[in-house]
């Protein structure tokens, strides 16, 4: 459920470093393109990133009519970049550095296709993910699919706590190396209070070490979920 890009790794020789990035272990192998949102805002300003598109991303799947209407990587990241996200966070002076929403399609076996759009802002000390997933299968099944998940609640939807270790990845002088990177913690959380199919999950992992603060976690779910298409209150 994870293919998550984050900034630099404390503790590299910036005379031998080219970019460091930090991977969650199951994006490595697709994630090399966001090595683009490590690097600061390419438009020579220090102002907040506004969202971007990824290059190359294809179009969000045409509404069917009958069908929930799907959200897109561009409404997730409207609702993530917000203007008070590095104070949830507990990093009131930064602001965002990249940000960015895309579309995407899992492919199951059998061939059924299921939406997987996202959206990823970085900040100077955190990362942070949020991703919709349109599968049939409940928040509850999380805890047996997920390491050390722990049941949780968030405004009154089921929702799963766990957490994903991280590979530091480094480039420079025209060879890359890798070493063991930081813990992320993420919250899936059921899109109805039901818990049936369908979720989102907020991610966040920190360029260092250190691991994420779970009540920064918490704070960003509780004010995020509510504005994004698709969640249903109570």
């Amino acid at each position: 459920m994870a293919d998550k890009v984050a900034g630099s790794k404390r503790g590299l020789n910036a005379g031998v470093q080219a970019v460091a990035a930090v991977v969650l272990v199951g994006g490595v192998a697709g994630g090399i393109w966001g090595l683009s949102r490590v690097l600061p805002n390419a438009n020579g300003t220090d102002d907040p990133a506004r969202c971007s598109g990824r290059l190359g991303t294809p179009p969000p799947p045409k509404h069917v009519s009958g069908e929930p209407k799907r959200v897109s990587g561009e409404q997730l990241c409207q609702a993530l970049n917000r203007s008070d996200l590095p104070t949830l966070l507990g990093t009131p002076d930064e602001h965002a550095l990249t940000a960015d929403g895309n579309d995407s399609v899992i492919t199951l076996d059998g061939g059924t296709k299921i939406a997987s759009p996202e959206a990823n802002v970085t900040l100077k000390t955190y990362s942070v993910k949020l991703s919709a997933s349109e599968d049939r299968l409940s928040v509850a099944q999380g805890l047996d699919l997920l390491p050390k998940a722990e049941p949780r609640q968030i405004l009154g939807h089921p929702a799963v706590l766990y957490s994903d270790r991280t590979i530091a990845l480094t480039f420079g002088s025209g060879k890359a190396s890798s070493g063991p990177g930081g813990i992320a913690r993420s919250l899936l959380v059921a899109k109805d209070a039901k818990g049936g199919g369908g979720s989102f999950e907020i991610a966040v992992w920190r360029q260092d070490d250190v691991v994420p603060d779970d009540a920064a976690l918490f704070r960003v779910a509780e004010l995020v979920l509510p504005t994004i298409p698709g969640w249903k209150s109570g």
